[in-house]
């Protein structure tokens, strides 16, 4: 059996972010914590490209456009989407987190989605950390898969 084991080592990877303003206390923290978490696995400051959007439901044409530009080995988007009294929290949630992994898909991206769905500010802020820096991992840990993966269909090949 061949093992291919996880590769956090985020020298030389061009990572982009798409941060939510809408509840942007929250939101802003996510960023620095998933920066800083960039910066500790070796991703150069100059290497990250942040965007930011009004709100969830604008993530995904944001990173797809990141995606389209072929910059970027990975993509992080941000966000925090707290339940209100109406359906709306269902709609952004679906859609925000549909979008996200169909950009994806269509672009061969590998994209950490740490758009946060929670029941009131108390749960978001309780995430902050773990989720941010999760993502970053993720984006960093995926990055090294698909560029290996591309890489050995590419030696394949000739």
């Amino acid at each position: 059996m061949n093992t291919i084991a996880p590769n956090l080592d985020g020298k030389h990877l061009r990572i982009g972010i798409v941060q939510a303003r809408f509840t942007n206390e929250i939101g802003s923290e996510m960023l620095k914590v998933c920066c800083r978490t960039l910066q500790e696995l070796g991703v150069a400051d100059e290497n990250i490209t942040v965007a930011t959007v009004p709100g969830a439901l604008e993530i995904p044409i944001a990173l797809m456009n990141f995606a389209s530009s072929e910059k970027f080995d990975a993509l992080i988007a941000i966000g925090v989407v707290i339940r209100g009294e109406t359906y709306h929290f269902e709609l952004v949630s679906n859609e925000s987190g549909a979008g996200v992994s169909r950009v994806a898909l269509d672009y061969n991206i590998p994209i950490a989605n740490a758009v946060l769905t929670t029941e009131n500010d108390a749960q978001a802020i309780e995430r902050i950390e773990e989720k941010a820096s999760d993502a970053a991992k993720v984006a960093v840990e995926c990055a090294n898969l698909v560029n290996l993966l591309i890489e050995e269909q590419f030696e394949d090949e000739e």
